[in-house]
């Protein structure tokens, strides 16, 4: 069976919206673990009144992502997990296959799909750890392009992967996040770390995961929808993506130490960021675009 774990903070109409994809698609054995952070938009128990099968948990305080999510762990009876982001949807029996695939598959630690914007644009799931070689590759651009796609997709993945093959990955995106229930007895505190309130939480569990001898793969065969709206004004999306910057820096000292390895990333990454931000602030003054 399939615990699948969904967090709502104030967003009532997406989370029933996902719920009912998921009853709708799923062909496997499931349960539904929906966990309130302490959402102030209603009461909680509409839920129940809409969807009298889930496991509802009323968190009384919002203490993040992870925490929330460790809640909705604790409660799983499923021999497999899914943290199910509360802004996706489903359009066919993505967990059922996403499940059997993992069952077949021992070694793998967390499996993540192939996932879509409404509008059909590729979200990038399958990412590489950062390193100072895959810092200067993605800058000088044009020499990757000499390689073959397969050969350019498979080296850097993110952009340069258009989600159509399974691969094996260093981390994926934490809005469809399946498995084994087993091996949070393996991490060091039998749950899913808790130091990050928000982004970084699916970068640094896959670490910790990848560091107890799992693979992370990219199964290319389902998809799922994931709104990701974002922050809908400029200065909510840069103070976003300094907490990213931060909590990236942070996940590079654990992997890395604070040396001079980490001292060169932090010189290549930081400067990329300001200008990537930099420029974002342009495009924004100019045409009011907010750029993903």
């Amino acid at each position: 069976m399939v615990s699948v774990i969904i967090i709502n903070y104030n967003t009532f109409q997406c989370t029933c919206r996902c719920i009912e994809s998921v009853i709708a698609f799923t062909k496997v054995p499931f349960e539904i673990i929906l966990v309130d952070n302490a959402s102030t938009e209603c009461d909680p128990s509409l839920f129940l009144s809409k969807f009298p099968s889930i496991k509802l948990i009323r968190n009384p305080v919002n203490n993040g992502f992870a925490a929330g999510n460790n809640l909705g762990l604790k409660e799983a009876k499923g021999t497999h997990c899914l943290l199910l982001n509360s802004d996706t949807y489903l359009e066919e029996d993505a967990v059922g296959k996403a499940f059997s695939f993992l069952k077949m598959n021992s070694d793998i630690g967390v499996l993540g799909c192939r996932m879509i914007y409404p509008d059909g644009s590729l979200q990038y799931t399958a990412r590489r750890f950062r390193s100072i070689s895959w810092e200067l590759l993605d800058l000088f651009r044009p020499l990757l392009y000499l390689l073959s796609y397969k050969k350019r997709a498979s080296r850097m993945l993110g952009r340069y992967f258009k989600g159509d093959f399974n691969a094996p990955c260093d981390w994926l995106n934490g809005a469809f996040f399946m498995f084994q229930k087993k091996i949070l007895r393996e991490l060091p505190e039998q749950k899913l770390d808790e130091r990050f309130f928000m982004y970084g939480e699916d970068h640094l569990w896959c670490w910790q995961i990848q560091q107890l001898g799992y693979v992370n793969y990219f199964f290319s065969e389902t998809t799922v929808t994931h709104i990701s709206s974002g922050s809908s004004t400029i200065d909510g999306q840069l103070k976003n993506r300094s907490v990213m910057l931060h909590n990236e820096l942070e996940i590079m000292r654990e992997r890395k130490g604070t040396g001079i390895y980490y001292f060169i990333f932090w010189i290549i990454f930081g400067t990329k960021e300001k200008v990537r931000n930099g420029i974002k602030r342009i495009i924004f003054a100019f045409s009011g675009k907010l750029l993903r």
